[in-house]
This record gives C-alpha cells, sequence and structure tokens, in this order.
C-alpha cells in the first residue's frame, strides 16, 4: 500500500475526522497510485493517520475511510458500512406508508461517493468517486444479499465524476430492467418514478418530511407549486384538502409524470393546472396579471455549486423570492427551499430579507425545513447537510 504524507501542519482537520483531504495538503507522492487506490495517509513524521481513495486528477485528493490503522479497508469492511447504512433506515419503511427513502448517503454514511436510493423493490444508485467505483462489485452484491431487488440501476450521470476522470452512466447493474415508471408510496400518496430518465436517481425523498409539514397548512387554500417536477408538494396539498394547486416546471416530462400521478392518487376531480415554463418568467407573467395565492413553494436546482459561487447565487434566490413574495395574499405562506451546501442557513435568512425590503413587505420566519433523517449529516463533516428551507409567513 502506497504512503501519502501530508505537509506540516496540515493533520488538524484529518485529527478531527474530516474525511477530504485536498491536493495542496499532500507532499509529492512517491510512488504511481491508481486512481481510485486505497492508500495510507501519514502526518509529516511519517505516522499514521488514516485509511483512504486517492485521486491525482480530483482537487480532493484523499477521500478518507478508516482512522483505525488495525482495520483493513477491504470488502467486509465496505458489507458493513452498507449493512449498517441499511438497517438505519428500516424504521422508515415500517408502517408500509412509504417504501422509498435514502439507502445510502456518501460520506455522511462513511461511503464516499455513494449515493443509493430504494424505490419500491428497485434501487437506484449514482456513484460519483473512482474509489467507490472501484468497490462497487462488493457493494452490489452486497445489496442483493440484503435486499434481493428486483433491480439495481445505475445513474451516475453527475457532471462531478468528470473530476475523478470517470464518464457518466445511465446503466442497468443488476436485476431486470425497471420499468418506464416504479410504482412508490411516500406518506401514503402514490407516485410513478421515472429512474432511467428522471432528474438525479428518479426522485427528490430529500422533501418527504418537509411535503407534510407544509400540506398542514394547505387546507381550503390556493396553492403555486414552482419547480413542481413530479408533484410532490402539489399532491400532498391537494391530499390535505388545498382548493386550487397550479403546478410549474420546465420539464415536459416531470409534468407528464405528475399528470399520472395525480390520476394514480385519484385527484382528477380536484382543481389542478400544471404549467410547462421557466418559473421567475411564469411568475412576473403571474404578478403582471395580478394573480394571487395563499401559499407558493419555491423548491428550485442548486444555485450555489460551490462557495465562489455564493454570491451570483444570493442574488439570484433573491430576485426569486421578491417574485414569490409578490404574489402572496397578506398573511400568506412562502415555503423557500436552498439545496445549495454553500448557502447557510443564516446566509439564506439573509437574502430572504433584502427580499422582502425590494418587494416591500414584511416577512415572519415560522418555521425552519431541513433534509431528513435518511440525509444525515455527519459530525465532522457539516458539509453534508445541503438542503434548508423556510415556511414565512408574508404580510
Amino acid at each position: 500500500m502506497i504512503d501519502v504524507v501530508l505537509k506540516k501542519g496540515k493533520e488538524k482537520a484529518v485529527l478531527h475526522r474530516h474525511p477530504w483531504v485536498f491536493s495542496g495538503a499532500i507532499e509529492p507522492v512517491k510512488g504511481k497510485p491508481a486512481n481510485g487506490e486505497i492508500i495510507r495517509l501519514l502526518n509529516a513524521k511519517k505516522e499514521f493517520l488514516a485509511y483512504g481513495f486517492y485521486n491525482d486528477q480530483s482537487r480532493v485528493a484523499v477521500r478518507l475511510l478508516e482512522w483505525d490503522e488495525n482495520t483493513p479497508v477491504d470488502d467486509n469492511w465496505f458489507r458493513d458500512k452498507v449493512r449498517t447504512a441499511v438497517a438505519g433506515r428500516a424504521h422508515i419503511l415500517a408502517d408500509g406508508r412509504t417504501d422509498t427513502c435514502r439507502l445510502i448517503f456518501s460520506e455522511s454514511d462513511y461511503l464516499p461517493g455513494l449515493i443509493v436510493d430504494k424505490y419500491a423493490g428497485h434501487l437506484a444508485v449514482q456513484v460519483l468517486t473512482s474509489g467507490m467505483q472501484a468497490a462497487m462489485p462488493v457493494i452490489i452484491d452486497e445489496l442483493n444479499t440484503l435486499l434481493k431487488s428486483e433491480s439495481i440501476f445505475d445513474k451516475s450521470d453527475a457532471t462531478s465524476r468528470a473530476h475523478e476522470g470517470l464518464e457518466t452512466t445511465n446503466v442497468l447493474l443488476a436485476g431486470n430492467q425497471p420499468p418506464e415508471l416504479v410504482m412508490v408510496k411516500e406518506n401514503g400518496i402514490a407516485y410513478g418514478i421515472n429512474i432511467a430518465e428522471g432528474q438525479k436517481s428518479g426522485f427528490y425523498c430529500d422533501q418527504r418530511e418537509n411535503r407534510l409539514t407544509l400540506a398542514n397548512y394547505a387546507r381550503g387554500k390556493k396553492v403555486l407549486d414552482c419547480f413542481s417536477y413530479t408533484g410532490g408538494f402539489t399532491l400532498n396539498s391537494l391530499q390535505n384538502g388545498a382548493v386550487q394547486v397550479t403546478s410549474v416546471d420546465s420539464s415536459a416530462l416531470a409534468l407528464e409524470t405528475l399528470q399520472e400521478n395525480i390520476r394514480l392518487n385519484g385527484f382528477e376531480d380536484t382543481k389542478h393546472d400544471a404549467i410547462k415554463s421557466d418559473v421567475n418568467v411564469q411568475l412576473r407573467k403571474f404578478r403582471d396579471e395580478g394573480e394571487k395565492f395563499d401559499i407558493i413553494v419555491l423548491d428550485p436546482p442548486k444555485y450555489a455549486p460551490s462557495r465562489s459561487a455564493l454570491d451570483r447565487a444570493s442574488r439570484a434566490y433573491k430576485d426569486l423570492n421578491r417574485l414569490g413574495m409578490q404574489l402572496l395574499n397578506s398573511g400568506g405562506l412562502l415555503a423557500t427551499f436552498s439545496c445549495s451546501g454553500a448557502m447557510d442557513m443564516e446566509t439564506f435568512k439573509q437574502v430572504l430579507a433584502w427580499a422582502a425590503l425590494d418587494a416591500g413587505k414584511q416577512v415572519q420566519f415560522v418555521h425552519q425545513f431541513h433534509q431528513p433523517e435518511d440525509h444525515p449529516v455527519r459530525a465532522s463533516f457539516p458539509e453534508g447537510e445541503y438542503l434548508k428551507g423556510l415556511l414565512c409567513r408574508v404580510w
């Protein structure tokens, strides 16, 4: 096993169990470890610190796995981590009202670069690091042993794979090709999930608890669900008695699936409109038409993929939320989210304060939204906390 040596004074984060070591923190490597190979990380005194995946193409040159020198990172190590992660989600699926959740969440489950989502009897995986790519045969075998899934589908199409020297993939890894729409349940609501062609791994199960929370306010209300995708907030609002819901998304495929989900749940007789449009364009159109709503959901894609993009992203979040605030009836509710890890909650609150000032509105923060427990945040890896949101009362 090849040794990688840290520069003097660069071991603090490693000792605190942070799993990333950046390329600038290491000495020139003696030998040539393959990308994805497991190496020994040493301090400047050549003392053992941890085992980790190495990749000389990535800014994160080493992704740490194990800090006990006497615990080898072998097939049994990976199997144990998979078993632990899967067992920790069993209670989420126990009551039968939900059969979809995230089973493995990358660094937060001690498997950097691996995401596994369960959709009823099917699994969708995303492999984002070269080290995890090399470990996939044993991981797939363990997942099959534990879950006896009908299929395991590889949705590793994230652009971040390019930083690891990996090509994107979208292929069946095990079992039978999943149907065009996999039927799942979340909070007792039925969804059709397009694993092969849907965004990310096919569905956003990180909003499960937040959809349920917001739905408690929906009875008798007129709701606007922006960036609706396949209708998570839409369906929960209809289920809980919203008098009208309008869903806006730029994806025709997502809206087709949403309409199928409306039918699946018997909501054909409810007042629902689906609009294919850029959300910012549509919000301005609603404003110009004098349209008003009681509840507005703003759940945009990641505006700040890195800290360097935060200023630009903050302006985009401010403009989006300003438009939303202008469309609310007095005392209405704005449920607004950011899935940008670089955007912390305090900055997000400040952005909303600026948006309120520009919109000429008063805003109260009445609830904070978070990612659910199947997306845990590891104490030594705060970067795992990416989803945050606020429920705002707007006057």
